[in-house]
Parts: C-alpha cells; structure tokens; sequence
C-alpha cells in the first residue's frame, strides 16, 4: 500500500506550483503513502488531510497542527496551480469548471473556488480561483473482496442490484472501482465467470482514462463511456454496448434515477453509488427516496470510517431492508 500511496502521489506533484512541491515531496515516505488531499486555500495555511486528521505544512516541509507556523499560500502559487492544472489553457477548461473541478491524469480531482460567472442563473465559468482541494485517487485492489459474497447472486450467475451508500471521504469510489473490476474478470473463489460492465465515468475518477483509455485497472470485460453525464451515458451503453451490467457514481438527480428504472426494466443489472450515511438520509431525498421505496435495489452497502475509509459499516437487503449481519468489516 506504501508504495502504490507514494505513486499516486508523485502523480500529482506535477500539477502543484514548485514552492509547494518542494515542501510535499520532503513528507516522509510513511506520509506521502497516507495523503488523501492537498488544500490551496490563497493567503491561508497549506493543509494536508491525512485518513486521521488534517494537518499543515510549514516552510521546511514539516507537519504542524499550528496554523501560525505553517506555510501561506501565495497568489503566485494560486495563479502557477491554475497554469499547471489548466496546461495553460484556462479557457478549454471552461466547461469542466461550471462543474467545479477539473480531473487529472490518473482520475485525481481538483476542485475549484472562486467568484462564479453566471448567465441566466446558472454558472457558466469561475475567475478569480482562490481555494483548490486535490484529491488523490488510489486503487486498493482487493478492498471490495469482503463485500462481493453478498452480492454476487450465485444462483442468477449474476450480482444484485446494489448501491453503495458513503459520506464523502469514505471511499465509495475505490470500493465502486474495485466491484467493477472483480466481477468483471471474474471471481475464481466464488465460481464467478465475469461479466460484460459498461461503466458510465462522468467524472473520470473510476477509470482515470486519457484520451478514451483506462489507466486505473476496470477489468478485462468493462466498457467506459468517459466524462458522458450518468443518465445519458446509461441510455448509450444500454443501446450500444449490451452490458450485463451498468456501474456509475453519485447518483442523485431525477433524470438519474429515470434512467436507472430503464436499465432495470431492460433486465440490465446496476452497480451505483450516493452520497448518504444512512439509508434513513436517502429516504429524506425526492430522487433517492423514490428508488428506497420503490425497492427496485437488492443490496445496499453502507460505508464509513469506522476503521478507516472504505469501512463496512453494514450491508442491508433491499426488499427487506433489514441488515444481512454484516457490520465493520
């Protein structure tokens, strides 16, 4: 894991202004393998999140809980991130940024803050970026291997219809990531043969394609349709592609939940995810509260930190809605 940490972020230590790279490649190996997020905030503390706490850097690259102490973000480093992040080229990256973030290489994301631009309403770009947040994409092969005997439906020769429920932070795109790609190879252990997934990546963090190709490890039967919106990419690999399953992250809106209802109905099994700490929150939101009623789902796992990201915190049986007995694993 330490070393598989350490690549990740030496990813992404390219995309940072030189001043803060110096200090972040000076952290001790044991630390730059444990990074979760770099935090730019202009004239603020640089701040780094660790899976236990957040914590700051000062000007020799060392860890303080002291924000006095700790290095202050520059407008120079602010307008050199922006550079590097953009490849010079802000403005074709204009549309990524009504969303908030621009993703990296390697499925790393970078969100953004600044003054929003509006037209009718709604946004059409940010200027004057003050704040970013880089989140680290990590693969951990492996980390869905617990979770997977519950819903693989041995007797279908199929999975459940399943949802991963996790607050932010609580690794639902690395458990997502790992799903996909055991059940696309197949599990050997589970006389599980593999099966065709198409994978809706709107955001390119699951897959973390280049130019159309997977550099994060899907699986040898999966289909990406990358940076495509969730609802529309779903209606395309349906059409296209004739997955046996449909994976996407963070579903929410109702155009998603339409879309999820017609994949089901056309017999197609679905691998999502929503931002939830409880089934009890989803049921409090429109979209999501229709499919918990609805009990179109068969499983839901419910992710935490219990023990860290990526925690089973438990796995509940969609019909009944009562807990299958798994809990922090």
């Amino acid at each position: 894991m330490s070393e598989a940490g350490v690549q990740a972020l030496s990813e992404i230590l390219p995309f940072l202004p030189g001043s803060i790279r110096a200090l972040v490649s000076l952290l001790p190996v044991s630390i730059q393998s444990k990074v979760e997020e770099i935090r730019l905030r202009q004239e603020k503390p640089l701040a780094i999140s660790l899976p236990s706490e957040d914590v700051f850097l000062d000007p020799e690259g060392r860890i303080t809980a002291s924000a006095e102490q700790a290095y202050r973000v520059t407008s120079a480093d602010m307008e050199r991130l922006i550079q590097l992040i953009s490849g010079s080229s802000f403005y074709a990256l204009e549309e990524e940024l009504k969303n908030g973030f621009i993703t990296l290489p390697g499925g790393h994301r970078a969100g953004i803050a600044g003054k929003a631009v509006l037209d009718g309403g709604r946004v059409r770009a940010l200027k004057f970026i003050s704040a970013c947040n880089i989140r680290i994409c990590r693969e951990v092969k492996g980390a869905a291997t617990k979770v997977l005997p519950y819903v693989i439906d041995r007797h279908g020769g199929s999975i459940y219809h399943t949802v991963l429920v996790s607050p932010p932070r609580c690794g639902k795109t690395t458990m997502l990531r790992d799903m996909v790609r055991q059940i696309s190879n197949g599990i050997p252990a589970l006389g599980f043969p593999g099966l065709t997934v198409g994978l809706v990546d709107e955001r390119s963090e699951i897959a973390g394609c280049y130019r159309g190709v997977p550099k994060l490890d899907v699986g040898i039967r999966t289909d990406v349709l990358d940076g495509c919106p969730k609802a529309e990419g779903m209606m395309m690999l349906l059409r296209s592609m004739s997955p046996r399953v449909i994976a996407a992250d963070e579903i929410g809106r109702q155009e998603d939940v339409d879309a999820l209802e017609e994949v089901l109905n056309a017999g197609v099994k679905v691998l999502i995810t929503a931002h939830g700490s409880s089934l009890a929150e989803l049921a409090e939101r429109p979209a999501l509260g229709e499919v918990l009623r609805s009990k179109m789902i068969e499983r839901y796992v419910i992710l935490g930190r219990t023990r860290g990201a990526g925690t089973v915190e438990d796995i509940i049986d969609g019909k009944s809605l009562r807990p299958l007995g798994v809990r922090r694993c």
